[in-house]
């Protein structure tokens, strides 16, 4: 069945669609090593080539109406892409929502028709729309809400303070200034989530290597490590390689200039 909705899925894409040349790079691998030469991310390295698409996050050409040429893969995000050719003849790519088909025409503006694929400023767009690239501040280009099948909800706009409350998909609440722009609908490709990888040659293509469980590394090597065949982790909380904690820790840092936005945190799920 998951096959079944996953092909579905794909056919929203444009066939024999190649890349738009002057939208690509090519990016240099790390293999998870920084600037020094060590490795800052474990389990990175190999998978296949693959060109950096170009992605339009800001969409600042204002009150100019786009044509979808085209809808796309991007192997370097969950979400497909959009190619957009301008009437001034630039094109560009954006990330695509949900419904979008080639053929449609959207725009950016200050004020437009609420429907999949139009931006405009967030105290314009009708209370209880979906939304997604959303700013956090004015001019900045879309930072939240980029991920396939997700959406921000817009709960009201107060006039006074200028701000809007908008429900983010992890149910959180925040404020954002009503200047800041935001795409109309949810990222599409939403059944991404529903994907089995299956084995693990898929995941050595996306570039992620093996990972290998602490409990059976030995104890110079991870704090779970030792022990005779299938012992527990002898501690009363799981720890990282470095002996953090692992699990039920905040590590969003204290003093982030956004937690004064944060109206109402995001309410945790329970474990099953």
């Amino acid at each position: 069945m998951i096959r079944r909705q996953r092909m579905d899925n794909l056919k929203v894409l444009t066939k024999n669609k190649k890349p738009e040349k002057s939208l690509i790079v090519r990016v240099k691998k790390t293999g998870g090593r920084g600037s020094n030469g060590r490795i800052t991310s474990r389990h990175r390295g190999g998978g296949a080539r693959k060109l950096y698409r170009l992605v339009d996050f800001n969409q600042d050409k204002l009150d100019i109406l786009a044509e979808v040429i085209s809808i796309e893969y991007d192997p370097n995000r969950t979400g497909f892409i959009a190619l957009l050719k301008y009437e001034d003849g630039e094109k560009r790519y954006v990330l695509a929502p949900q419904g979008l088909k080639q053929g449609d025409k959207i725009i950016s503006a200050e004020k437009a028709e609420a429907k999949p694929g139009n931006r405009m400023r967030l105290k314009n767009i009708p209370e209880g729309s979906m939304i997604y690239n959303l700013e956090l501040e004015p001019g900045r280009g879309g930072k939240l809400v980029r991920s396939a099948g997700s959406g921000a909800t817009i709960l009201n706009y107060d006039t006074e303070s200028g701000y809007c409350n908008i429900k983010m998909p992890s149910s959180e609440i925040r404020k954002i200034p009503g200047e800041c722009f935001a795409t109309i609908g949810v990222v599409s490709n939403s059944e991404y989530r529903f994907i089995r990888w299956e084995k693990a040659g898929k995941s050595r293509k996306k570039g992620i290597r093996p990972h290998v469980r602490g409990i059976a590394m030995n104890p110079c090597d991870h704090p779970h490590g030792g022990g005779e065949c299938g012992a527990p982790i002898g501690m009363p909380y799981p720890k990282t390689p470095w002996g953090k904690h692992a699990l039920g820790v905040k590590t969003r840092r204290r003093n982030k200039w956004t937690t004064k936005l944060i109206v109402q945190r995001r309410v945790k799920k329970k474990r099953k």
